[in-house]
Formats: structure tokens, C-alpha cells, sequence
């Protein structure tokens, strides 16, 4: 019985150590929204329809605020927004998780570089980035980075709960679309 149960915890881990699949394909219509969030500790209302005007998107789903993953990942995107602005794009960062403190991490975590919103549950279903956990972390969101083109459609997608390779892939998809 030990050994069963070890072969199925292993199993779980190794399961949860590889990248979900983004449920937008690449070319499929980008869901519009618009969300109360949070830019340098101040109320901001974020709409992709008018972010997109400025040139593509790079939406970044994210568990929760002040959750250790989620923290380095802010921060990587908040030390390359110069990269992404010569790119071209503007960076939203969405969450379903401890959105009560969306002022205070926008401020700490994404040092006033980027806006941080709430995901609906609307938003996270339409997107498909649901975490899927138990009751006490309902409506959090999984970790999926889209970039949308201009035109409103997804360009690039990758889901990995692993916060480190979001901010260079995401990069190098914008970099592409200015090479088209």
C-alpha cells in the first residue's frame, strides 16, 4: 500500500510540474473585459479594448497577490516594462486570488509599472485559466500568460505554474509580432 501511495503521489507531482495548456489557440479572439485594479497603490479601471489601441497586450494571469510565485513573477515583469514599452506593449496583470490587496501589490510587487486587476469569474472562465482547487482558493486563476496583437487576437499563449519563463517568452512573442 506505501508503494502505491508513493506511486501516486509522484505521479500528482509530476503532473503538476508540467505546463497546462492555454485554452485560447493562437489566432482565436481575444475576450474583451473590463476590471476594477490597481496601478502604483491607486484605483484604476483596466479595459483591454483601449489597451489595445496602444499596440498589442501582454495578459498575464496569476494565482494570487503576495503569494511567493506570483511576487517574483510581478517583479520580473516590473524589471523588464522598459523592454516591453520599446517593444510596444502594455502589460495587464489579472488575478481571481487576494484581490483585496491588489492596491497594495501593484504598488510593492509590480512597483508601480504595470496594472494589476481583478479577474471575474467571467474573465477566468472565458480565458479557461481556472486553478481548480478546493473551496478555499475558489475563483483564484491558474498562471497563463497571453499575448493579444492589436487586432484582438491571441498571438501567443503558455501556461506553466512556474512563475520564471513567463516574462521571456511573452517578450520574445511581442518582439516577433514588431518583426511581421
Amino acid at each position: 500500500m506505501k508503494i502505491l501511495r508513493t506511486v501516486i503521489v509522484a505521479a500528482a507531482l509530476g503532473l503538476s510540474a508540467s505546463p497546462a495548456l492555454a485554452a485560447l489557440d493562437k489566432g482565436a479572439e481575444a475576450p474583451r473585459f473590463t476590471a476594477q485594479g490597481a496601478m502604483a497603490g491607486k484605483p484604476i479601471r483596466v479595459d483591454l479594448a483601449t489597451s489595445l489601441k496602444k499596440g498589442p497586450v501582454v495578459l498575464y494571469f496569476f494565482p494570487a497577490a503576495f503569494t511567493s510565485g506570483c511576487n517574483l513573477e510581478a517583479q520580473a515583469f516590473a524589471e523588464a516594462m522598459d523592454d516591453f514599452r520599446k517593444a510596444g506593449a502594455t502589460v495587464i496583470g489579472m488575478t481571481g486570488g487576494n484581490t483585496n490587496q491588489l492596491r497594495e501589490f501593484s504598488a510593492k510587487h509590480c512597483a508601480g509599472q504595470f496594472p494589476v486587476a481583478t479577474a471575474s469569474k467571467d474573465v477566468i472562465e472565458r480565458y479557461d485559466v481556472s486553478l481548480g482547487l478546493g473551496a478555499d482558493k475558489a475563483g483564484w486563476s491558474d498562471r497563463t500568460t497571453y499575448v493579444i496583437d492589436r487586432d484582438g487576437k491571441v498571438a501567443f499563449s503558455y501556461s506553466n505554474l512556474k512563475p520564471q519563463e513567463h516574462v521571456a517568452r511573452s517578450l520574445a512573442a511581442v518582439r516577433s509580432l514588431a518583426r511581421k
